[in-house]
C-alpha cells in the first residue's frame, strides 16, 4: 500500500493540472486534487488566478494574424530587398 495520499499533491503537479483544467484535458481526479490543494495553498492559488486572466485577455484579444500566403509574399519581398544590398 502507499504511503502517499491521494489527495495532496505537489505544487508542480498543481500547476500541470491547472495548466490541463484550463485547456479542458483534466479529468474528474485531477480537478479534485487540484482543487484540494488550492484550498490551502496561496502560490497554487495565485498560479491560478495569473493562468485565468491569462487566458481571459487572450480570448478578448482582437489579435489579427497575417495569412500564410501574404506572410510569405512578405518574406520573398523582403529577400528581394536584401540582395540588392
Amino acid at each position: 500500500m502507499s504511503t502517499k495520499n491521494k489527495f495532496f499533491i505537489s505544487c508542480e503537479e498543481a500547476k500541470h493540472i491547472c495548466d490541463k483544467t484550463q485547456y479542458g484535458e483534466a479529468n474528474f481526479w485531477e480537478k479534485v486534487k487540484l482543487n484540494v490543494r488550492l484550498s490551502w495553498c496561496r502560490i497554487t492559488r495565485a498560479y491560478s488566478g495569473n493562468n485565468s486572466k491569462l487566458t481571459k485577455l487572450i480570448k478578448e484579444s482582437k489579435i489579427e494574424v497575417i495569412e500564410n500566403d501574404k506572410k510569405t509574399e512578405m518574406q520573398r519581398k523582403l529577400q528581394e530587398e536584401m540582395s540588392k544590398y
